[in-house]
């Protein structure tokens, strides 16, 4: 009987994950947002070093897409080589995986955080590194990081 409780478990799970499918045609995810009222990356970099945290709206350059699933992306900066990561709330949205160079809007909270080794090499793997990168990850990174409630791709 446990066994069969788990293998329904397994399938329902299967089921509401594929039921995040990302819709190709889509230009917003998450919560639909507009581009009024941004911020660039690089004036976010600026606030952040005054504060922890702060809700806002931001306009970056994808640099990198989880290639499992569009479940994170990262953020490069125009004018240094900072890097932020961005997460979907509550897992609920996912991006497309073929984004990066793109031009995005997202919306939430951006906050500084400490990222594990083991959470980095779960990122590293996502990212379709070797196991020689994944296994050079050694250290954890204090990082820049931001829960977007909402994405909009740019033209």
């Amino acid at each position: 009987m446990n066994k069969l409780f788990f293998l329904i478990t397994i399938v329902l799970v299967s089921c509401f994950a594929c039921g995040n499918q990302v819709d190709p045609n889509a230009s917003t995810f998450g919560e639909s947002i507009t581009k009024d009222g941004t911020i660039t990356y690089d004036q976010l970099l600026d606030k952040l070093s005054d504060t922890d945290s702060m809700n806002t709206k931001v306009v970056g350059t994808v640099s990198e897409v989880c290639q499992a699933k569009g479940c994170w992306m990262t953020i490069v900066s125009d004018n240094s080589d900072e890097v932020m990561r961005v997460q979907f709330k509550d897992y609920a949205f996912f991006v497309p995986k073929d984004i990066s160079g793109r031009k995005v809007v997202f919306q939430g909270k951006a906050y500084k955080d400490e990222t594990s080794v083991d959470e980095l090499r779960h990122y590293a793997e996502d990212a379709g590194k070797s196991a020689e990168e994944i296994a050079a990850i050694t250290e954890p990174e204090d990082s820049y990081k931001f829960m977007a409630s909402g994405v909009l791709l740019l033209d």
